[in-house]
């Protein structure tokens, strides 16, 4: 496929600069305990698929039904003034593919929540791509719910980075291709902090006690702790590592150190000074300074911070795999990836990305935050996969400090 024109300089920075105003939080999970908390918990338990058949996949019409429904998570792909796609625009110029782009989810729990008994009877969720993070992409393919891509028809899946080539949760990338990563790491308000802080046991300082914010995604909050402690979460680690965190964090909620543990909403504490402090995402430290002022600074701890990914799914019940296929393709083209990653402000993985952003603004090819060199790569850490059976219990364990909260 041929790579399209960059759009001109101020042209392009205005969008952005329009987008970073506007956008959302992509990784949005809980607002708070209360009835979301008892809804993940139910959904995280709810695993399903425990000893049925796999589903049988859909048959491929692609070639007569030149539709795509793409089901994503909100602010998480380039926008204009008008709610248009440029991106999306383009494609659709380029292959005929008409894509309905639907902002289905809102977490990886709720959205599975929402389909898994369709996805159990092999039925059509209504999504013929979707982007879910890594631990969920591994239960979706263990319970036989993706389709088996087709190579031949993403050739530019050469242009994937070498390190999410082969992850363990699918090896080879038979089932999954990634959309956008980043980081859990560490934030502060430098004008309140204006030492700033190193690590995430500088979070439990007596100066900052009630001015802490955590997140309620569990691979991040207790991820950064286990660090902390000295575990490879990426490596072998069992119950003894993962108790250790988790009653070290319930200590800190309730002594009053942590005041909130939030998903999106933690950028509002963090705005008004309920919180100084906080376990964040990376991507949103950079919006929250565009919309607000330059008050805040993200930092990966010394012991590290974790990496995660957001990947393409084939749903078994879709009936235009090739479809999909042709647009996870158009996606990595390095220009393309550029452009979204100047939207999103999260890593993408595309190689080649990096310079096309050059023309796109050379600053933003200088963001680690977006695009970071192995250094930086160096101090992440991917929290390993876990059974079915950890997963219930850890998600379980975890919760009960949420609903204490």
């Amino acid at each position: 496929m041929t790579a399209r024109p960059l759009p001109q300089d101020p042209m392009i920075r205005s969008l952005i600069a329009h987008a970073r105003q506007a956008q959302l939080n992509r990784r949005t999970l809980l607002a708070g305990a209360g009835a979301g908390v008892s809804a993940l918990a139910l959904a995280a338990c709810s695993t399903g698929g425990g000893g049925q058949t796999k589903p049988t996949p859909a048959d491929d019409k692609s070639s007569s039904d030149k539709t795509l429904n793409w089901a994503n998570w909100a602010a998480y792909i380039d926008e204009d003034e008008d709610g248009n796609y440029p991106t999306l625009v383009a494609f659709t110029e380029e292959t005929g593919i008409d894509v309905t782009y639907d902002v289905a989810v809102d977490d990886n729990n709720t959205y599975y929540g929402k389909v898994k008994d369709q996805l159990a009877l092999g039925q059509d969720i209504g999504a013929d791509t979707v982007c879910l993070t890594d631990w969920m992409v591994d239960r979706w393919i263990r319970f036989g719910y993706t389709q088996e891509l087709n190579h031949d028809n993403i050739p530019n899946l050469a242009n994937l980075t070498p390190a999410l080539q082969d992850p363990d949760f699918d090896p080879g990338r038979k089932f999954s291709v990634p959309w956008q990563g980043g980081f859990a790491g560490i934030a502060w308000n430098k004008d309140a902090i204006p030492g700033g802080l190193a690590s995430v046991e500088d979070l439990w300082n007596s100066e900052l006690k009630g001015r802490v914010g955590v997140l309620s995604e569990m691979r991040d909050t207790i991820g950064l702790i286990m660090l902390q402690n000295g575990v490879d979460i990426s490596g072998e680690w069992g119950d003894a590592e993962f108790e250790e965190a988790n009653e070290l964090l319930r200590e800190q909620v309730e002594s009053g150190q942590v005041r909130n543990i939030k998903g999106q909403s933690y950028l509002e504490d963090l705005k008004n000074e309920d919180t100084l402090a906080a376990i964040v995402w990376s991507g949103d430290i950079t919006v929250i300074n565009a919309e607000a002022g330059d008050h805040w600074e993200f930092a990966i701890p010394t012991a590290g911070g974790t990496l995660w990914n957001d990947n393409f799914l084939v749903p078994v019940g879709s009936p235009r795999k090739t479809n999909a296929e042709t647009l996870i393709n158009y996606y990595y083209e390095p220009e393309v990836a550029a452009e979204v990653a100047a939207w999103v402000n999260y890593i993408t993985p595309v190689v080649g990305a990096k310079e096309a952003a050059v023309a796109i603004d050379p600053e933003l090819a200088e963001n680690q935050l977006i695009f970071p060199n192995e250094e930086t790569l160096s101090q992440a850490h991917i929290f390993r996969s876990l059974t079915p059976a950890e997963e219930q219990k850890y998600q379980a364990a975890f919760q009960t400090i949420l609903l204490g909260s």
